[in-house]
Order: structure tokens, then sequence, then C-alpha cells
């Protein structure tokens, strides 16, 4: 895929309704308030040896901060969401909303965008805490704010 293929995809996720319940859909899965879709993934990593791994993970970062770039270029510069908070949060028994529940427990930082007008948030990151896991870059669209 290109970057202009997975500019598409995120355009496509920020003009479609949100699902009314949880569950898988034709670009990934969503829920009542987000959608969330890998533009890329690892092939057949699962446990696999950790130079692959590294070399994989440094790919889709790469990818990552290139369709970033683009991104900027549209809305201004993206802010830096780390999710560490997000972790100690549910450990005390937070309840934290979807999508960044789930996008905290697979990627440290993601990248965020607030289009002007839209009352949504576009967020941009690398899944690859999961060890047996393959890696992923992920696109999210929500109308919840960060918390």
């Amino acid at each position: 895929m290109t970057i202009d293929q997975h500019l598409a995809t995120i355009d496509l996720l920020r003009a479609r309704e949100f699902p009314a319940r949880r569950g898988a859909s034709d670009v990934g899965f969503g829920g009542p308030g987000f959608h969330i879709a890998p533009l890329a993934v690892s092939a057949g990593l699962g446990t696999g040896d950790g130079a692959e791994r590294e070399r994989w993970a440094e790919d889709l970062d790469a990818w990552k901060e290139a369709i970033a770039q683009r991104l900027d270029d549209r809305w201004g510069e993206g802010l830096r969401w780390w999710s560490l908070t997000v972790g100690v949060r549910k450990a005390r028994g937070e309840e934290i909303p979807e999508p960044w529940a789930t996008l905290g427990d697979l990627a440290d930082e993601l990248y965020l965008w607030r289009p002007d007008g839209s009352g949504r948030w576009v967020a941009l990151g690398v899944a690859e805490r999961d060890g047996a896991d393959e890696i992923r870059l992920l696109a999210a669209v929500t109308d919840r704010d960060p918390p």
C-alpha cells in the first residue's frame, strides 16, 4: 500500500458513521464513537526472533512518520499522546473509554489531530507491545476526547 492509500483509509474512517455495537468492519473494527483500522501489518511474526520484530517495528514507525507528515501538512502539527498514564489509571480501576483503552494497551505513543470542524480525533500509532502478536500500523477515528 502507498501513503496515499493509507490517507484514503483515514479519510474513509473520518466520513463513516460509527457503528452501534462493537465489532469487525471491512477495514478493521469499531464501536460506538470509534473506528480502528490496521493500515499495515507485519507478516507472520508471531513469536518470531527479536531482530525481525525490530526491523518490522522500525519500518512501520517510518511509515507512521511519513503519514504523520502528510497529516501535519493538512491539519497542522499533531499532538503526541503517551499511553503510560492510561495503564496506571486502568490499574487503579478507572474506566478508560474506547478507543483509548484499546489504543493504550497496544501502542506506547500516538500522534493525534483534531481537524477543524469535524468534532473527531484522528490517531496514528504503531502497535508493538505484544511480542506474540503481529506489529501493526494503526489509524483510529473517534469523537471522544483523549483521557
